[in-house]
């Protein structure tokens, strides 16, 4: 039988995760069709999380965990579970229940279809039901920038949860940056792709963890790690207001020969001055952004640090 593994971020998932494990669990064993293998990265959390994962791991010779030195966000949960995974094939999953664990037997029929020729397996959400109509209406304006600035095409509403071949996860690993926007790998990497929708469904327990702020400069992240086009964009405001004012200076100078030297509109200048300055302070904040990743990237650090794992664990009587 094929083996799935199912990669779980967990960040402060202690209520969730007991309900994760349970469904995930009761989905294999009804299926009957594959073997699983359970790969938990505990993303720093400060709640119970550490504490059910190793109860997990030595109730359950399936269940496998990283747990990190300190929160380094969900990007390198994944990619930490991506490396630990061993399986034929790979799932990527939320542990609060947003991501149905019943879609897999569906999703590795449509990969094991004799006749498919589908790498990926991911879902995609329906609809915002539930999402505060602030949040849905920037969700869909980022896209749109994102797909419109970028060639390299992100869906709408598309969620982290895929199942995958193992030789896209060999591909994905490939990729070597620290500033890491999966949404975009898993679209830049290629490969055919079939797309499940569902309706949105709310928290199985907790509370969410991504802040408007939080999703906010996660977008921007997206944008400046698929797309130069804002570097584009600065160079031709700066041609454009450069324009403008030798038109202006023109102006100035015909108005003055024929109608002499009028008082000064300070209003206007003023505004003009504002005007110029907000835009340079914006073109300078869009060379910081790909400054500033292009700085994380050489210094080579890692994208996160283990703590602890199951196999040390176990080692050390934990």
């Amino acid at each position: 039988m094929p083996v799935i593994s199912a990669v779980v971020p967990c960040y402060n998932e202690e209520e969730s995760l007991p309900l994760f494990y349970a469904e995930i669990c009761r989905v294999a064993r009804e299926a009957g069709r594959f073997e699983l293998e359970l790969v938990f990265v505990d993303d720093g959390s400060s709640d119970g999380t550490l504490r059910i994962l190793r109860q997990l791991a030595q109730s359950d010779v399936r269940v496998r965990y990283l747990s990190f030195s300190r929160n380094f966000g969900k990007e390198s949960a994944m990619l930490a579970g991506l490396r630990a995974a061993t399986g034929d094939y790979v799932a990527l999953l939320d542990a609060d229940l947003q991501d149905p664990p019943a879609l897999l037997p569906e999703m590795l029929d449509i990969l094991e279809d004799e006749q498919s020729e589908y790498d990926i397996v991911a879902t995609r959400r329906a609809d915002r039901k539930g999402e505060p109509p602030v949040r849905s209406f920037f969700a869909r304006a980022f896209y749109r920038l994102i797909n419109r600035i970028s060639d390299t095409e992100i869906v709408d509403g598309a969620r982290d949860f895929r199942l995958m071949r193992r030789r896209v996860v060999d591909c994905i690993l490939e990729l070597p940056e620290y500033n890491r926007f999966s949404k975009g790998i898993f679209s830049w990497v290629g490969f055919k792709t079939h797309w499940i929708s569902y309706e949105n469904r709310p928290r199985a327990a907790g509370n969410t963890k991504w802040s408007f702020w939080k999703l906010l400069l996660y977008s921007v992240d997206g944008i400046v790690a698929f797309s130069t086009r804002p570097l584009a964009i600065a160079s031709l405001m700066g041609i454009l207001m450069c324009l403008i004012a030798f038109l202006s200076l023109i102006f100035i100078i015909v108005r003055t020969l024929i109608w002499g030297d009028p008082v000064a509109g300070w209003p206007s200048m003023i505004c003009v001055i504002v005007l110029i300055g907000g835009l340079q302070l914006f073109c300078i904040g869009i060379l910081g952004q790909y400054l500033s990743k292009t700085y994380l990237e050489t210094k080579r650090r890692p994208a996160y640090l283990i703590r602890e794992t199951e196999e040390a664990a176990k080692r050390c009587g934990k």
